[in-house]
């Protein structure tokens, strides 16, 4: 009982203790004049640009006829696929059964229809509307419904699986287009609108930030730059527009990371879905582009070794196919390209989206540098070549490779000796087309050196140098030397062992002793 009494007396102390202190329970205060004004106009702004653009976004209905064996008892599988029986290998089966006199029971092919939802936008005046390509994909029926509930059939213009758009045409065309806003301006933290029907249900805005842009190597699509943003973006989204503050549009909503949305949408950008539109619409396919040449981005480290700012942009020529339109317009190993038709790059991914859905025989400027001075030349991209997969050889046993003798190239800690008609054999290189002296092939790496941090292995070959502020072949443990020797940074071109190509150039720093 004592102890409950004192219990209590502290219990009412500490009460009287928070009653009496204004700084542990203050009054409530107002908010801030300032912060109410720029709330509301936040929301106007949403407002007012959810008002200008939906009447520009489209949902889109689609159906595919899907094929089966009536009969069996089987419609669609679990994943919505049509579970397809042939019926040669059916009536084979039925023979072993119920023998080749007759009596099995006869089926007959009949028709499934499947539905899918999607998004999309008006994009001319000329009845045009833009989606992406896996939202019509196969489609035998596309039905269009705009902002006020008219609906219209819609036509497939142009495809494209490569970046995943999609052109379609309805008849009407008194339905206002998007405005187009300008890519390249956007920013991290920038405001923007996903408007579309996630879920079926049509005409719904969600908001958020630009997270990222030229968001690359995803695997989404063959072609791929995208803008990333946390606005909510669902099953239904895909095809409707993201749009920015002024109301323009500035990416077609693809993809999110997960079945469920997780914060991480993704969309295609606007310029490059506006390159892919206009050909598509203009002749009803897509034809890609190239140059004939594959280069490595420009590290600080490999800036320095051609007597460059570090923080130079560009991309390093580091191989041209002859015949190309590359090689044509001049371009030579070595170059560091600054830009194409006008827009920089940095990374090869970057350029070959550009170059890849640029219009082939129409002549574009490239500007680059070369010796140290930038210079420019005029390209005019050919048809993208067919190219047959080669096999990768298995990967070699390590446990089998050469006895590591002491390292060769002091200070970087790895082991060269010319490459071998034995070693072309042991390494597979023969079966990529590379022979007896074409580089040097990587005997040993040493353990916590430059060569092992840089990821070159047992196997790997090098067949080129950054010397004097030029690509050159080595073919010698001499010509090798000649450049590692009084160096405290070198730039080799490494071919993998595992023959994924292209190679990539890889900067050394001397180990220091």
């Amino acid at each position: 009982m004592k102890r409950n009494a004192v219990a209590w007396a502290a219990l009412v102390l500490s009460v009287a203790a928070l009653v009496g202190s204004r700084n542990i329970l203050p009054a409530a205060q107002d908010v801030p004049a300032q912060g109410q004004k720029v709330a509301h106009e936040l929301s106007k702004a949403f407002a007012a640009v959810s008002d200008f653009v939906k009447p520009s976004v489209v949902q889109i209905q689609v159906q595919h006829k899907v094929g089966g064996l009536r009969g069996l008892g089987r419609g669609p599988g679990r994943d919505g696929s049509s579970r397809n029986v042939d019926p040669k290998d059916l009536e084979e089966m039925l023979k072993r059964f119920f023998g080749s006199e007759g009596g099995a029971p006869r089926f007959e092919r009949q028709q499934y229809t499947e539905a899918g939802l999607g998004s999309g936008f008006v994009y001319d005046d000329k009845g045009h509307i833009l989606t992406n390509n896996h939202v019509v994909q196969g489609a035998d029926k596309i039905e269009v419904t705009f902002h006020d509930g008219m609906k219209a059939e819609a036509k497939v213009v142009g495809t494209s699986k490569e970046a995943d758009i999609a052109v379609i045409k309805v008849d009407r065309t008194d339905y206002r287009p998007v405005q187009k806003g300008d890519t390249k301006n956007l920013h991290v933290g920038d405001w923007v609108l996903a408007v579309g029907s996630p879920f079926g249900l049509s005409q719904t805005v969600t908001a958020g930030i630009i997270s990222a842009t030229g968001r690359e190597g995803l695997e989404i699509n063959e072609i791929e730059s995208f803008i990333q943003t946390d606005a909510s973006i669902n099953k239904g989204n895909s095809g409707g527009p993201l749009v920015d503050m002024n109301g323009k549009v500035v990416g077609i909503n693809a993809a999110i990371v997960t079945s469920s949305n997780a914060g991480v949408g993704f969309a295609i950008p606007m310029d490059l879905a506006s390159r892919m539109a206009d050909k598509l619409i203009k002749s009803g396919k897509f034809t890609q582009a190239f140059l004939g040449l594959a280069s490595d981005p420009l590290t600080p480290a490999l800036a320095r070794q051609f007597e460059l700012d570090p923080k130079t942009k560009g991309l390093l020529v580091k191989h041209i196919e002859k015949g190309s339109p590359a090689d044509k317009a001049g371009l030579k190993e070595g170059d560091i390209l600054l830009s194409f038709d006008g827009n920089p790059v940095s990374t090869f991914t970057g350029l070959v989206n550009l170059v890849r859905t640029s219009d082939v025989g129409k002549p574009y400027e490239i500007r680059y540098l070369r010796d140290g001075k930038e210079q420019s030349a005029t390209v005019t991209p050919a048809p993208f070549p067919t190219r047959v997969a080669r096999n990768n050889p298995p990967r070699p046993d390590r446990e089998e490779a050469a006895p590591k003798p002491a390292p060769t190239v002091d200070g970087y800690g790895l082991s060269v000796q010319p490459l071998t008609a034995e070693l072309v054999k042991k390494y597979g290189y023969d079966k990529v087309g590379v022979g007896e002296g074409d580089g040097l092939v990587v005997t040993a790496v040493q353990e916590d050196s430059p060569a092992e941090a840089a990821g070159i292995e047992v196997g790997d070959l090098i067949t080129k140098v950054v010397k004097d502020r030029k690509i050159a072949p080595v073919k010698t443990i001499k010509d090798f030397e000649a450049v590692a020797g009084k160096s405290a940074e070198i730039a080799v071109y490494v071919e993998d062992v595992n023959h994924r190509l292209p190679g990539e150039f890889k900067t050394l720093a001397r180990a220091k002793k």
